[in-house]
């Protein structure tokens, strides 16, 4: 929840970004998306994803796949999200 959309001022996971994460002997699998397929933050985010799980102890390697399938809706995101961005009440 440390990487944050520049765009967007939220968290990749409550946007609803990361679709999975696998670990298996301290190698790291993310799959994840963009809010659309020419995100200028596509790298940023990427990046970002990959240096953040570096840091967890007892990660070696990370592996972060940007996938268009199925594609980014707002009903991925979290509702504290959905609240931040006035989606719902509460």
């Amino acid at each position: 929840m440390d990487v944050i959309d520049p765009e967007l001022g939220f968290n990749i996971v409550d946007l609803g970004l990361i679709y999975g994460v696998t670990v298996e002997d301290g190698k790291v699998h993310i799959v994840m998306t963009m809010t659309t397929p020419g995100c200028p933050a596509t790298n940023y985010l990427q990046e970002g994803t990959r240096e953040r799980a570096l840091a967890v102890p007892g990660v070696k390697e990370v592996d972060v796949q940007v996938v268009w399938s199925p594609p980014w809706t707002p009903d991925l995101m979290s509702d504290r999200a959905k609240r931040f961005f006035g989606l719902i009440e509460g």
